[in-house]
This record gives C-alpha cells, sequence and structure tokens, in this order.
C-alpha cells in the first residue's frame, strides 16, 4: 500500500516537494487556496541563482544604515508601524549578518545553491518546459568605478570558494549586449552559470502538470483547518476531507500561522517585494536579465513584458500595498531604458518568508509525527524549489538525503 502525503503549499517549492514526493511511489494530495504559483512563486525576477551562494545579509555599515533610516530607497523600505514586532527578528537577523557568522552560514547554505541548476534541470526536461529558460545568465551594471570594483573582487572570492562563473564587461561590451539601454553605465558584473525564466508562473504549472501526470491530486482548500488525527494528518478541501498519513507545511510566508497553531515559535520574518509589467517604446528590445546594482532594481524580459522588481519591503504581511519603492524605480528605469507603458492594472505585492540565519526549514516536525516543514527559503525561493523538494522526499522516504539537511532542521530554533 502506497505511502500518503498532503502538501499544503503549492508555490514552487510545494509542488517540487510535491513532484519528488509522488516519484518515490508516494500517494500525493497537494493543497492551495489558490492556483499553483499565484501567490510569492508568482512575483519573483525570474532567476535560477547558481551565484547566489552567500544569502542577503542584513547591512552593518553605520553610514547605510541611516541612508535606509530614511526610507526613501528603491532597494529597501519599511512601515514604522511594523517595526516593534519585527524588531526581535531584525536583530537575530542584524547579528547573524557579522561577517564571521555570514560566512559560517554561507559555507552551509552552499550545497543548495551548488545543486540548483541541475535539480531545476530534471524537472524542467522531465516536463518539458525548456522553451521557459534562458541560460545566458545576467549582469549587474554599475555607475561608479568604486562599486564595480568592490563588486568584482567580491566575485572573484565566490569563483575561489564556491566555483561561480562570471565575467567582466567594460561600458562597450555592456553597449553591445544591450543596445538600448542608455549610456550612464561604466561596465557590467555578467554571472554566467544562472538560468532565467520567462514566466515563474508557467514553470511551476509546467511542475504541477508533471505532479499531475505521475498520479498526484491537486485540490483547493484551507491550510488552517489542518488537524492531527489517530493515523496522521486531515484538511478540508472543496472536494471533503482529504487525509493522510504525512504532512508537509510548505506555505511559505503564511507557515508561521499554521506552525504557530500547532505550538512551534519558529521566527519568520517577511521582505515583500513588487513588480510591474512595461512594454518597450518603439523598437527598444531587452536582451537579458539586468539589475541597476547602485540603485537596487531589475529589468527582467519575460513573456508578459519588461518586469520592473524593486528590493524589499518590511511591513506587516496582511498590510495594504504600497507601492512607493515601485514609483522610486520607474523613475529611474525610465532614464536608463526606454520604458513605455504599464501593462497592469496594479502594481504585484508579494511576500518572501524568511528566517534570522538567511537559511530554509527543511525537516521533520519536533514534537508531531508525520509533520514536515519546507518553507523560509527567502529571494531564493525559486532557485531553492526543486533542491529542497528532493532533500524532503528523501527523508521523508527514508532515505539518505543527497545533502546533509542538518544546518537547515527546525530545532535550531529551539522550535
Amino acid at each position: 500500500m502506497a505511502k500518503t502525503a498532503l502538501v499544503l503549499g503549492a508555490g514552487i517549492v510545494g509542488v517540487s516537494v510535491a513532484v519528488h514526493l509522488q516519484r518515490r511511489g508516494f500517494a500525493v494530495t497537494l493543497v492551495d487556496r489558490r492556483g499553483a504559483g499565484e501567490e510569492t512563486s508568482y512575483g519573483n525576477a525570474g532567476l535560477i541563482q547558481r551565484e547566489g551562494v552567500v544569502p542577503y545579509g542584513f547591512p552593518r555599515e553605520i553610514g547605510l544604515l541611516i541612508r535606509y533610516m530614511l526610507n526613501n530607497r528603491i532597494d529597501a523600505h519599511y512601515h514604522a508601524t511594523a517595526l516593534p514586532a519585527a524588531a526581535p527578528f531584525l536583530l537575530r537577523y542584524w547579528w547573524n549578518s557579522a561577517p564571521e557568522r555570514h560566512k559560517a552560514i554561507a559555507r552551509a547554505y552552499a550545497p543548495l545553491i551548488e545543486n540548483s541548476i541541475s535539480e531545476h534541470r530534471d524537472l524542467i526536461e522531465a516536463s518539458g518546459a525548456e522553451a521557459l529558460v534562458g541560460k545566458r545568465g545576467w549582469q549587474k551594471a554599475f555607475r561608479t568605478a568604486k562599486v564595480r570594483d568592490e563588486e568584482l573582487a567580491q566575485a572573484e572570492l565566490w569563483r575561489q570558494e564556491f566555483g561561480v562563473s562570471y565575467e567582466a564587461l567594460d561600458d562597450r561590451a555592456l553597449a553591445a549586449a544591450e543596445p538600448h539601454i542608455r549610456p550612464g553605465f561604466i561596465g557590467a558584473l555578467r554571472w554566467t552559470d544562472p538560468w532565467t525564466v520567462l514566466s515563474p508562473l508557467s514553470l511551476t504549472q509546467a511542475y504541477l502538470k508533471l505532479f499531475e501526470s505521475l498520479g498526484g491530486r491537486f485540490v483547493t482548500g484551507d491550510a488552517s483547518t489542518l488537524k492531527k488525527t489517530a493515523t496522521g494528518w486531515m484538511i478540508d478541501t472543496a472536494e471533503g476531507k482529504a487525509e493522510a498519513e504525512q504532512a508537509v507545511v510548505a506555505l511559505g510566508p503564511w507557515a508561521e500561522a499554521i506552525t504557530r497553531s500547532l505550538g512551534y515559535r519558529l521566527p519568520l520574518g517577511i521582505k515583500r517585494g513588487y513588480h510591474m509589467h512595461y512594454a518597450a517604446e518603439g523598437n527598444a528590445v531587452l536582451n537579458d536579465w539586468t539589475m541597476d546594482a547602485e540603485r537596487g532594481y531589475f529589468l527582467a524580459p519575460m513573456t508578459q513584458g519588461i518586469r520592473l522588481t524593486t528590493g524589499a519591503e518590511f511591513a506587516d504581511l496582511g498590510a495594504p500595498k504600497s507601492p512607493v519603492q515601485l514609483d522610486r524605480a520607474e523613475k529611474v528605469a525610465r532614464t536608463v531604458f526606454p520604458l513605455g507603458r504599464r501593462l497592469d492594472p496594479e502594481p504585484w505585492m508579494g511576500a518572501r518568508p524568511c528566517t534570522p540565519d538567511m537559511m530554509p526549514v527543511i525537516g521533520k516536525a519536533p514534537r508531531h509525527e508525520g509533520l514536515w516543514f519546507s518553507f523560509g527559503h527567502a529571494h531564493h525561493g525559486l532557485t531553492l524549489g526543486p533542491v529542497t523538494g528532493r532533500i524532503l522526499a528523501e527523508m521523508m522516504a527514508g532515505e539518505t538525503p543527497f545533502i546533509d539537511p542538518a544546518p537547515f532542521r527546525p530545532e535550531r530554533f529551539g522550535a
């Protein structure tokens, strides 16, 4: 008789977990309140970040912190009313970002990133999604020699320690690669290993179709109804009650509410982000994913148009949209590239689930039999979905995980 599992959350992480479990002979029911990939996984920059071996740390330079406090930047914004509740998380985040602790975290985190391309390749080929993916990398464009030299020096250190690849472009090479980007940049750092995704939503949906082709079932349901039973777990769905021996919480930023209701106190913080799609004016073309490194926004040529993304907003999960970063970014981006009209009726907003040590939570719930956690991937949810899916499925199937899951265990937070 097949083992059974509920997977709560149909973002890229949850769908990847479901695929890998179904491959291992589980009978899996995947549950979400919306369609697959329609929440946090919908709105990222579309990068499989093989170069992202060092997670984003909290700024520690006094001058930079003061500039962030002014709350007028594109790369970061905060709601003052949210800071008291967020303060414990932010303090732990700042503490873990100290240089030596941050280096240790990067060494533990790197194996996930190092396998991101190969694990996506597996699911991309199995789902027939090759047309959604590019393999040309992405680039950071620089305005000043100081920032360029610092970033290139850091890239060389990462190349030596983690094996990532990059190219340095001068202004002429950047202009040749992107002839419609206006003058003003002195060059770029091009990461050559990452893959790009034309539509993160479509990629998640392709993985969902793969899951269903393997016999998996996707239903609409309410994660807040999850209950322990005598034989496993149960949840209310649009098709009635669904039951299984094991359950996986892969709910991204909403995982904290569910885990808290079960008695866990996992320090999950929220970084919200925004995007908007634009037409290009005239015959202008953006060839590749490009970041304005010193302004903190991203331009990505996607199927829906040119996607302009912002940095992080620290706010309550349910607070109304406040897309001031997007407005700031658009003003700058229009001086860099001939953006045309907005294509979306309103800015998209999503929330990234973050832990104070910058690493995801992957593993068995400490105090509940048959319950598993898979969330907290911050900026790298798209990158790490298939890696996480394989690790967790191997653990649940009693196999030896291909990456040591110990650094990501829930117990590290005293859960």
